[in-house]
């Protein structure tokens, strides 16, 4: 199989871009019912350490396979037909077949998004044992920032998974299947956590404020035990510069009001992402520009 695909690259593409869009569509799928779902196990535990009956809401099945999927504003089981990825949504020209309401831009953005970014991977790494864990660490990172983005939230379940995986792949390093070793990775890992930690303590020092949640350290320190502690620095500057414009255009627009948080994850995720498939030429270019080189 492995000397197939080096030897037909347009089937090696095809199939990563074509995966890439079917995963995208399942990332919507843990991007909306995720959160719902922890939501409602908070609810069920709060509930029950207060001695109050649970509400139907909290107890009623949702997993990330049920119930099927349907239309937000009439709940209509999508159709097979109506659940191609992107493809659908151009057809249906952006409206819920049934009801006619608008379907959010998110649905085919994320398909599109997942698709692009494994091709970018396939690109990077070929058709490599590392490219199949490549993949499936830019799938939560991108699974990651939207819920963040939509949430101001970071879920465990994606975070730690990610962790522990970048850690046990470091053992594999000498057979190609990651691209540190283990002690690399469990410094960047407690390198990723320990760095915005000790951000986090002195911004609450100096304001009384939290300036960021602990699913920011999680998530740097997944990144690090997957990239190492030498990337973590282009990680920090080019999530902070990413964050620091994107949040002064929403303020000039007026689409973010001064002193309203905006999630830092999101551009850790981006940054984690390109330090993966573009750190070495990124930091190259840098230390050209910069004259260190």
């Amino acid at each position: 199989m492995h000397d197939l695909l080096n030897q037909n690259p347009a089937l090696f593409y095809a199939a990563v871009g074509l995966f890439g869009l079917i995963v995208g569509s399942f990332l919507n799928v843990v991007i909306i019912r995720l959160p719902r779902m922890m939501e409602a196990q908070w609810r069920a535990s709060a509930a029950e350490i207060l001695g109050q009956p649970a509400t139907p809401e909290d107890t009623a099945a949702l997993n990330l396979s049920q119930p099927r999927s349907c239309c937000v504003h009439c709940n209509t089981p999508i159709r097979a037909r109506d659940n191609i990825p992107v493809i659908s949504f151009l057809l249906l020209r952006g409206r819920c077949a049934s009801c006619g309401a608008t379907i959010s831009w998110q649905y085919p953005l994320v398909e599109f998004m997942a698709a692009a970014m494994s091709l970018v991977v396939a690109a990077r790494f070929g058709p490599t044992p590392f490219a199949g864990f490549a993949l499936l660490y830019t799938w939560m990172l991108l699974a990651a920032a939207v819920i963040d983005w939509r949430t101001q939230f970071l879920p465990d379940a994606l975070t730690l998974p990610l962790l522990w995986l970048g850690l046990l792949l470091s053992l594999g390093h000498a057979g190609g299947v990651a691209q540190v070793d283990p002690a690399t990775a469990i410094i960047g890992a407690a390198a990723g956590y320990g760095v915005l930690w000790l951000v986090f303590q002195l911004f609450l020092l100096v304001t009384g404020k939290e300036g960021m949640g602990y699913g920011d350290f999680k998530l740097l320190a997944a990144i690090g035990a997957w990239l190492g502690w030498q990337t973590l620095p282009l990680v920090l500057l080019l999530a902070s510069l990413a964050g620091a414009l994107v949040g002064g255009g929403l303020m000039a627009s007026g689409q973010l009001a001064r002193g309203k948080p905006m999630p830092f994850g999101p551009w850790l995720a981006i940054a984690g992402w390109l330090g993966l498939v573009a750190g070495d030429t990124i930091s190259r270019a840098y230390l050209s520009f910069a004259g260190l080189s």
